[in-house]
């Protein structure tokens, strides 16, 4: 290669991507080692990023499982939810690690948490040191199917979600869904957001799967055997839609179905509105839009909305403003590269990509919804 003025080199470089995701029920148990199965135990030490709540639960098991093991652990407490997606956040947490100095290689971090946590962490083991070694252990719904498995991090700056952050593949992923018995009701549907968004998009057996079992699941907090056949194809769906663009080169992704609306409604009301309700709304917005395009049908849509219903999931469309989430569209735009790159289910289970959704279509749907929702408390009042 050559250029006007003089020469030019050209660098070339494949990086090999590998990480396994492993199931490792009652992992602070001593006696199981999937914890400390990366890197160096003998005189290890490991810096240990534990969610709030988890320490709550589980704090003592876990100070002790290091213990049993030899392990000098420097254990730091982080307040979950969209709150402490934060640059000081990431700042406090890279401070900490820096006064607790670890092998550059083989003592990995370890975060225990929700997808916040890890996303935090996951951009904490990116950036220090240039990247060091970390392992994922997902303690919600939400992170267990979702944040957990992919290799995007990143943190919240300057009102936008996730507007810093990068790829950081991490070593292990362990995925234990003993620790789902402790979270509430809220923070098991909002995970099972994800897996509704995966079932319309891509899955109709899972679909058919969360219409047979999902309430079930949901009541007995995934321990069942329904609820982990349920977890194991939403993991394997996302895996395959993930693997092949890792990075994000082709920016038609249908894992971004209900991930276009929903940024506008998260930035605006993320004090109380989670990420999979954010994504809920808008699969419903999207799924009007499919079908006033005539890509579902009147009984899809219907299955779509009773599945949803059958969950026991409610969302709240006084949250939806037209202004909001067209105004939310048009940054996924910029974000997507100049192109809308909407996923739109085509019937239960395929997708399409739509690029000239325009603002009344959007509106329209709003106010469907609203109507219906309506409609819904005028019969519950009749009751």
């Amino acid at each position: 290669m050559s250029v006007a003025g003089g020469a030019a080199w050209r660098v070339s470089h494949q990086r090999r991507i590998e990480y396994d995701l492993v199931k490792a029920p009652d992992l602070f148990d001593p006696g199981n080692p999937a914890l400390l199965s990366i890197g160096r135990v003998r005189d290890g030490r490991r810096f240990v990023v534990v969610d709030e709540q988890i320490a709550r639960h589980h704090g003592q098991r876990i100070d002790a499982y290091f213990a049993a093991h030899g392990i000098s652990a420097r254990i730091v407490r982080f307040a979950g939810g969209e709150a402490s997606k934060t640059a000081d956040a990431w700042l406090d947490l890279v401070r900490n690690l820096d006064a607790f100095p670890i092998h550059r290689r083989d003592e990995p971090i370890i975060a225990i948490g929700g997808g916040v946590l890890t996303d935090v962490v996951g951009f904490v083991a990116g950036s220090y040191r240039r990247s060091v070694p970390h392992i994922k252990v997902p303690t919600t719904l939400m992170g267990y199917v979702d944040a957990s498995v992919g290799i995007k991090t990143g943190i919240n700056f300057n009102d936008n979600k996730n507007r810093l952050g990068s790829f950081e593949p991490p070593c292990r992923v362990l995925l234990d869904h003993t620790l789902l018995r402790t979270l509430p009701r809220r923070h098991l549907l909002n995970g099972v957001c994800e897996i509704i968004k995966l079932a319309v998009i891509r899955d109709v057996a899972l679909f058919m799967q969360l219409e047979a079992c999902g309430a079930a699941s949901v009541a007995a907090a995934f321990q069942d055997a329904a609820g982990g056949e349920i977890l194991d194809r939403a993991i394997a769906g996302m895996l395959e839609e993930l693997q092949p663009n890792l990075f994000e080169d082709e920016l038609e992704r249908r894992v971004d179905f209900g991930h276009t609306f929903s940024y506008g409604l998260e930035a605006r009301h993320g004090e109380h509105l989670l990420h999979g309700e954010a994504v809920l709304l808008d699969i419903l917005v999207s799924c009007l839009v499919a079908r006033a395009r005539g890509l579902l049908s009147a009984a899809e849509t219907a299955r779509i909305f009773g599945l949803v219903e059958r969950l026991g999931i409610e969302p709240d469309f006084a949250l939806l403003d037209v202004d909001l989430v067209w105004h939310s569209l048009l940054d996924r735009v910029e974000h997507r590269n100049g192109l809308q790159r909407v996923p739109l289910p085509r019937g239960l289970g395929a997708c399409v990509f739509a690029n000239d959704i325009n603002r009344q279509e959007v509106a329209s749907a709003i106010t469907a919804l609203n109507q219906g929702m309506a409609a819904a408390n005028d019969r519950n009042d009749q009751h």
